[in-house]
């Protein structure tokens, strides 16, 4: 049986490109993002897909009131090849997230794998000190960035598979030094501290993947690593991995890259 993976933040970037991964893998994938016509039109172009070969972009978003985006014929039904499914959600309501996986376990099954990728930076990379962070983008940023981890990792549980994954993107900046980072730098680190103690109190295998650098909206560099670079390394955490090297832990570009040469 193919996978069932479930991604927030999924409309563009790394949590776009991980969805792409998978379903060339032949995974059932559910996405998620804020903005419901970029859900729609993610949608549209993951199961457009043939044999890697990519559809129209979407536009970023992580979070939204609920709808649902499924493919041809039956709404969102598993064929032989991958296949995608999408709702508006926002991780800032757990209800949304509720709702969210629900309709994924109703849709697909039990759900294998789960991305929580969805995330916000207010003021860009670089240009957003922490003593000049406002009290509305700190409490957002945080709400979305680690709360909405929390949430939609508790939110998940109840439909997880026996031997599911969960993973937490992160960067450096969770526990580096880095001026005009602010509340970024902040939530990613309490992200990670989410991770590791769900990690420690559930059965299922939780962790964090570092890709390094990556060119998206977030990070606003031009100069990094593509998304699509990056998504085989999810992919392999995800499906090939030894769960104790996730479990609670931090993996990355190294321990990829010296496990599949």
């Amino acid at each position: 049986m193919e996978p069932t993976v479930a991604i927030t933040g999924a409309t563009s970037g790394i949590g776009r490109a991980v969805a792409e991964a998978f379903v060339d893998e032949g995974a059932f994938v559910a996405v998620s993002g804020r903005d419901g016509d970029a859900v729609d039109r993610t949608v549209a172009a993951l199961n457009e897909r043939d044999g890697g070969e990519s559809g129209d972009g979407g536009e970023g978003g992580d979070g939204g009131e609920s709808g649902d985006s499924g493919a041809g014929g039956e709404e969102g039904a598993r064929t032989d090849a991958g296949t995608a499914w999408g709702a508006r959600v926002d991780v800032r309501d757990e209800f949304d997230l509720e709702r969210f996986f629900e309709r994924v376990a109703r849709e697909a099954g039990p759900i294998d794998a789960v991305l929580a990728n969805a995330a916000v930076f207010h003021g860009g990379p670089g240009a957003s000190p922490t003593d000049e962070t406002s009290y509305a983008d700190y409490d957002d940023t945080m709400r979305t960035n680690a709360r909405g981890v929390f949430a939609t990792i508790s939110e998940a549980v109840p439909h997880l598979a026996e031997d599911a994954r969960i993973v937490v993107p992160s960067g450096g900046v969770a526990h580096e030094s880095r001026s005009g980072m602010g509340a970024y730098a902040v939530s990613k680190a309490a992200a990670e501290a989410v991770a590791r103690g769900f990690a420690a109190d559930l059965d299922a295998t939780v962790g964090v993947v570092d890709p390094g650098l990556v060119a998206t909206d977030l990070t606003g560099k031009e100069r990094a690593r593509e998304p699509e670079s990056v998504a085989p390394l999810f992919v392999w955490a995800v499906t090939e991995a030894p769960a104790e090297d996730l479990n609670g832990q931090r993996l990355g570009l190294r321990e990829w890259k010296a496990a599949t040469r």
